[in-house]
C-alpha cells in the first residue's frame, strides 16, 4: 500500500456535504483505508484471529487505483496534459521519507538482534529501494504466507507493485486522453476493465494450474487487477462537466441503495477475512477477486457526496488511522519480525504470540505517529529538495525545523554505518536452512560410506528400519543415524503424507522396505484417513511408527489427533511423540520454531527410539496392522 495520494483527493476532515466537486473531496476513503490496514495488521500480528486478513492489501490496491487516477484526470482537465515529472516527484516525497526511515532503523535494529533477522538483508534493501521486492521474492522463492524465518521487509512487495503501476499509469492515461478526445470515454473504461479482468483471470489460472503460491501472489501481472479496476472505476465516475458545481445530496431512497451497496461490500470483506485461508487455491481463484469487487462497490457508494456510510467512515478515529495507514503498514511487519526473533519460538504460539502482537502494535503506532508528524508531513510541505537543503543547512530553518533536521542527522549517523555492517555480515541462510543442510550433508556422507555390520540383537537395529519424512526428519537425520547406524532415511523439504506415500509404495515394490517403517510427514499439511489406510496396507505386517508434528500451523493439532486415533485402532502401529518431546524445550529448535538443531534432533531420535521399543511389547507383536479390537 502507499500513502494517501494527496490531500485533494483523500477524505478531508471538515469538508461539508454538498461541497463543490472541484474540491476533490472523497468521503469515507480514510475510514476504508483504516479498515484495510486493520485487516492486514490483525492477520499478521494475531495468528488465527483473521485468517483471510491478507485481503486488506487488495482493498488498498482498489483505493489507490481509484484515487491516483482521479488525481491524474483532474490534472489533465486543469492543464490539458499529465506532467509526468511532477507526478512522480509528488509520489516520491510522499513515499520515500517513511520508507527510508523504516529501512534504515529496522535494519540497524536487526543488526542488534542478529540471528535470522539479517538473512538476505542486502537483496531485501535493494528490492525495497528500487520497488522490485515482489520480483526479488518471486525469484528467491519467498512464501508470503510462511512465518518461519520471515524476511524483514517482506511487506514491501505490495508497495513495489503499486509503484510499478504508478510508473505505467500516467503513460497509459496519456494514451487514453487521446481516446477521450476521439471516442466515447466508455472505450477507455472498457480497456482498463479488460486489462484488470485479464490479470484477475491470470491469477486464477496459475493457481488452478498448480503454480507456486509465491508466483501467483507476488506477480505484478497477476496482482495488478485491483489497481486497474480502481482506475477504471475512477474513469467511469469522473464528471469533468460537473467540476465547480455544488454536488447534490442523494435523497432517502438513493441513500438506502448506497447504504445497501456499501454495507454489503464491507460485510463481504469481513466475511472473506474470516473464512479465506492463506495460500489456498480458493483464495487465488475467487477470494481475492471477490474482495476487490467488494472494495470497488464500497468505494463507488461511499464517495457519493453525503452518503450515510461515507459520513460514518469519516469519524475522527478512523480518519486518524487512515491518514497514518501507510506508516502503520510499513512498520508493523519488520517490528513483528524483530520481536519474534527476540522472543524465539515462544512468541509464535499461544499467549506468547498474542503478547508479542500487542507489544508490536503499540510500537508500530508510536513509530507511525512519529514518522507522520516529524518526517512525512514536513517533507510533503517542503518537498524533497528543500527538505534535503534544510538537512544539509539546518541553521537556515525555523527552530522546529532545525530540531527535526538535527534529529534526522543523528539518526543517519547512527543507522547508516549499522546498515553497512548488517549488509556485509548478513548470513546467507537462516538457522532452519542450516539445520536442513546439516541433515542433507549427513545423508550424503551416509550414502558414500557403507554402514557397519550390525551385531546380532533381538531389538531392531538401523538395518531393520526404513524412515520416510519431511524436512524435520531431514534436520534430525544425523541424530537418527547416530542412534540407529545403517538406518535408511528418505526425507525431503515440504513433503506431505501424499507424496511420502508414493515413496513408501515404490520402496515396497522394489523390495526395499524394511521390517520397521518410520513415517514423519505431518508438518506440511493435514493427513487424510484414506492415505493412512493406504499406508497401513503397504506396510502389511511391518511395524509402523508415526511421528507426530510440532509447528505453529493451524492443522497440527488435527494431524496429531488423527495419528493418535489411527495408532489406537491398530496393533503394530505407535506414535513417536515428537511434539511432547520438544514442547518443553523450544530453544532446541531453529529460528522458525519447527526444525531441530542438534540437541533437538537428539530429542527427535529419542522419541523414535521410544516408539520402536514400544513396538516390541507383546501386545504390539501380534497381528501387525490388524484392528486392536
Amino acid at each position: 500500500m502507499t500513502a494517501p495520494p494527496t490531500a485533494s483527493v483523500s477524505a478531508r476532515p471538515g469538508a461539508r456535504v454538498g461541497a463543490p466537486r472541484s474540491s476533490g473531496w472523497f468521503g469515507g476513503l480514510d475510514g476504508l483505508r483504516a479498515l484495510a490496514v486493520t485487516l492486514v495488521v490483525v492477520y499478521h500480528l494475531f495468528p488465527g484471529a483473521l485468517p483471510g486478513g491478507f485481503i486488506g492489501v487488495d482493498v488498498f490496491f482498489a483505493i489507490s487505483g481509484f484515487l491516483i487516477t482521479s488525481l491524474l484526470l483532474r490534472e489533465a482537465d486543469r492543464s490539458g496534459t499529465i506532467r509526468l515529472g511532477r507526478f512522480w516527484r509528488r509520489r516520491a516525497r510522499r513515499l520515500l521519507p517513511a520508507l527510508g526511515a523504516t529501512l534504515l532503523i529496522c535494519t540497524a535494529a536487526a543488526l542488534a538482534v542478529g540471528r535470522d533477522a539479517l538473512v538476505g538483508i542486502g537483496g531485501q534493501l535493494l528490492g525495497a529501494a528500487f520497488f522490485v521486492s515482489n520480483w526479488v521474492y518471486t525469484a528467491t522463492g519467498v512464501d508470503y504466507f510462511a512465518k518461519d524465518a520471515p524476511e524483514l521487509f517482506r511487506n514491501t512487495w505490495s508497495l513495489s507493485i503499486e509503484e510499478q503501476f504508478y510508473v505505467v499509469l500516467p503513460l497509459l492515461l496519456l494514451l487514453l486522453l487521446l481516446l477521450l478526445r476521439r471516442a466515447k470515454r466508455s472505450t477507455a473504461v472498457v480497456l482498463l476493465l479488460a486489462l484488470g479482468i485479464a490479470s484477475a483471470i491470470w491469477m486464477a489460472v496459475l493457481a488452478l494450474g498448480g503454480a507456486p503460491p509465491t508466483r501467483v501472489y507476488f506477480g505484478s501481472d497477476t496482482h495488478v487487477f485491483g489497481l486497474l479496476l480502481g482506475a477504471a472505476l475512477a474513469l467511469r465516475m469522473y464528471r469533468p462537466e460537473q467540476l465547480g458545481v455544488v454536488a447534490s445530496v442523494p435523497d432517502r431512497p438513493a441513500q438506502l441503495r448506497l447504504l445497501a451497496i456499501s454495507g454489503g461490500g464491507i460485510a463481504v470483506l469481513l466475511w472473506l477475512a474470516c473464512v479465506l485461508r492463506e495460500g489456498s487455491v480458493e483464495s487465488f481463484a475467487g477470494g481475492i477477486q471477490l474482495a476487490t469487487a467488494a472494495s470497488l462497490a464500497v468505494i463507488a457508494a461511499v464517495t457519493r457526496p453525503g452518503a450515510w456510510l461515507g459520513r460514518a467512515l469519516d469519524v475522527a478515529p478512523l480518519r486518524w488511522i487512515g491518514a497514518r495507514s501507510y506508516g502503520i503498514y510499513l512498520w508493523h511487519w519488520p517490528v513483528w519480525v524483530l520481536g519474534a526473533e527476540l522472543m524465539g519460538p515462544e512468541g509464535r504460539t499461544g499467549v506468547g504470540a498474542w503478547t508479542l502482537g500487542v507489544g508490536v502494535l503499540l510500537i508500530t503506532i508510536a513509530c507511525a505517529t512519529l514518522s507522520y508528524r516529524y518526517l512525512e508531513l514536513p517533507v510533503r510541505a517542503l518537498g524533497l529538495r528543500r527538505s534535503l537543503g534544510l538537512l544539509l543547512r539546518p541553521a537556515q530553518g525555523t527552530l522546529r525545523r532545525r530540531r527535526i533536521a538535527s534529529a534526522v542527522l543523528v539518526l543517519l549517523l547512527l543507522t547508516v554505518p549499522a546498515v553497512t555492517i548488517a549488509v556485509a555480515t548478513a548470513p546467507s541462510r537462516s538457522s532452519s536452512a542450516e539445520a536442513i543442510l546439516r541433515g542433507q550433508e549427513a545423508l550424503r556422507k551416509k550414502q558414500a560410506t557403507p554402514p557397519p555390520a550390525a551385531a546380532a540383537s533381538s531389538k531392531p537395529t538401523g538395518g531393520d528400519i526404513t524412515a520416510v519424512g519431511d524436512s524435520v526428519m531431514l534436520a534430525s537425520s544425523p541424530e537418527l543415524e547416530t542412534r540407529y547406524p545403517g538406518i535408511s532415511i528418505d526425507a525431503e523439504v515440504s513433503r506431505g503424507l501424499g507424496a511420502g506415500l508414493g515413496i513408501v509404495e515404490d520402496l515396497a515394490k522394489h523390495g526395499q522396505l524394511r521390517h520397521v517403517l518410520v513415517i514423519g510427514l505431518g508438518t506440511n499439511g493435514p493427513v487424510l484417513d484414506d492415505d493412512l489406510a493406504r499406508l497401513r496396507a503397504v506396510a502389511g505386517t511391518r511395524q509402523l511408527v508415526l511421528v507426530n508434528a510440532h509447528a505453529d500451523r493451524d492443522w497440527i493439532p488435527g494431524v496429531n489427533a488423527d495419528l493418535q486415533k489411527f495408532a489406537a485402532q491398530h496393533r503394530g502401529v505407535v506414535v513417536a511423540d515428537w511434539n511432547a518431546a520438544i514442547t518443553p524445550r523450544p530453544d532446541l529448535l531453529a529460528g522458525d520454531g519447527i526444525h531441530p538443531e542438534p540437541e533437538g534432533g537428539a530429542r527427535y531420535a529419542d522419541a523414535v527410539s521410544k516408539a520402536v521399543a514400544a513396538l516390541q511389547q507383546p501386545d504390539e507383536a501380534i497381528g501387525f496392522g490388524a484392528p486392536r479390537r
